[in-house]
């Protein structure tokens, strides 16, 4: 009795473990999606990046653990591993790997398959993901054979540049171009024409038009500096009506010393009998020079 007794303890262990197995059967690891880094053009000491999707049949896929930084082969060394979210809300792992070596001639190396194993789900079931192994093709630093020997006819073309067009810039530059020069065209213009039509209508650049000719003694240049304060008052100035000359144009008022000392000293040459004033006095000019200046100030 003692030995039958000992022998239905283990059979009773098999029972309970083949029932548990039939209950909780062990799931397959599925495939995961996975954007691989770029096959070839790759280095010693080169970066390469590789994103696993977070999902598995369509669900969030949530990691027990990242996947531990060190070497995973004698190429390659896990460099670290973060989580992202993209802009569809989609989690991904991404992990960095660095090329530990320099072949010595072209050669294609395997970056290792790895899983991912998730915490057990409401069934207690365990749920991994399977990352599949891909193809790297590593150059060596400096080809030490020919062609030939070190695999260097199987490299890919350069990539040819995009031609860009440049007619619209070419357009683009013409209208600037002509634009700018149609601008100062007119503008050049504008000042002939308003230094022009100044003479033919501002008193005092008239004036001192009239007087580029003649010296300071004759009596034609306080003559002409006479005519255009008539002119800017619109009456016969004189020492006394000089009020109306500042009333008419009061933007005048910052000379009226000088204005006032003109008017002096040319009563005193055309009525007084004194002589003209020397080379030394430049009355006329220097005056309709200032006057000049301040009804350019002025001008509509």
């Amino acid at each position: 009795m003692k030995y039958a007794t000992r022998a239905a303890v283990p059979l009773l262990l098999i029972c309970t473990a083949v029932a548990a197995a039939q209950t909780h059967p062990p799931r397959a690891a599925t495939e995961a999606v996975v954007q691989q880094p770029r096959l070839t053009g790759y280095f010693v000491g080169d970066l390469l990046t590789q994103r696993v999707l977070l999902q598995r049949d369509g669900q969030p896929f949530t990691p027990a653990a990242l996947p531990a930084n060190g070497r995973v082969s004698a190429w390659f060394e896990r460099r670290g591993t973060t989580l992202a979210t993209d802009a569809a809300q989609h989690r991904w792992l991404v992990v960095e790997y660095q090329i530990l070596n320099a072949p010595p001639k072209l050669t294609d190396v395997t970056l290792p398959a790895s899983q991912l194993a998730a915490t057990s789900g409401a069934s207690g079931s365990p749920a991994t993901l399977r990352i599949p192994s891909v193809l790297i093709n590593i150059a060596p630093l400096s080809p030490p054979g020919s062609p030939e020997q070190v695999g260097t006819r199987d490299l890919r073309p350069d990539h040819v540049s995009p031609v860009i067009p440049i007619a619209p810039m070419r357009r683009a530059l013409a209208l600037s171009s002509s634009a700018l020069a149609l601008t100062l065209l007119v503008w050049i213009a504008w000042v002939v024409w308003r230094n022009r039509r100044a003479v033919a209508t501002q008193p005092f650049a008239r004036a001192l038009r009239e007087m580029k000719t003649l010296d300071d003694r004759e009596p034609r240049a306080w003559q002409a500096l006479h005519r255009a304060f008539d002119r800017t008052a619109g009456r016969v100035i004189q020492s006394t009506t000089l009020p109306a000359l500042f009333a008419k144009a009061p933007h005048l008022t910052p000379a009226r010393p000088q204005i006032e000392s003109f008017f002096q000293q040319s009563s005193l040459m055309f009525f007084g009998g004194a002589p003209a004033p020397g080379p030394a006095t430049s009355l006329p000019h220097a005056l309709c020079s200032e006057l000049r200046r301040i009804e350019r100030r002025h001008e509509p």
